[in-house]
């Protein structure tokens, strides 16, 4: 049985919730179980935020992430928020352009450098994100995944959204 717990971080006005939100949306659409929980401070932009979700091939019956199998960061205050809860055995990865780490093992890429130079737009950088997470974890489909970002950013967003997830699933395969 799969069961997977991820914690997307960053600050707020990343879009890491709507990252929950999308991973959410596209392991139902691949039939699993999915629960989100999320966290901010009280600063709507700028503080650490988290969005954590737990997939399962059976119920979810507790929605907390316990002992998350993957981290995401997108920002360093996020990461010296969050990392504490993040086992020897899980997985950092992080943007490697706002983000600093001497863990073992981490793995990452610009997002928000790949958004603003190859994209145009800075605001896909968690877009860019999901697509290099989706590719590296291989938790849920790469078209479930296309098919939320698609269903769920921003009205007249979606062509500039799916080209950030294609650009980052292609830099996690590379890296896989």
């Amino acid at each position: 049985m799969m069961r997977k717990e991820i914690r997307f971080s960053g600050f707020g006005g990343q879009g890491v919730i709507l990252m929950g939100h999308i991973f959410g949306e596209a392991a139902v659409l691949d039939g699993k179980d999915a629960t989100l929980t999320k966290s901010y401070g009280p600063e709507a932009r700028g503080g650490a935020c988290s969005t954590d979700i737990i997939i399962s091939d059976d119920r979810v019956h507790y929605p907390q992430v316990r002992d998350p199998d993957v981290l995401v960061s997108m920002s360093q205050e996020a990461l010296e928020t969050y990392i504490p809860a993040l086992g020897e055995e899980g997985t950092l990865m992080i943007d490697t352009g706002l983000v600093e780490t001497s863990r073992e093992g981490s793995v990452g890429r610009p997002a928000a450098e790949i958004a603003t130079e190859d994209i145009g737009i800075k605001q896909v950088a968690n877009i860019v994100m999901l697509g290099y997470f989706t590719a590296i974890t291989e938790f849920v489909t790469k078209d479930s995944m296309k098919e939320a970002v698609e269903k769920l950013v921003p009205e007249g967003t979606e062509e500039k959204n799916l080209e950030a997830f294609d650009l980052g699933y292609e830099k996690g395969e590379e890296d896989r």
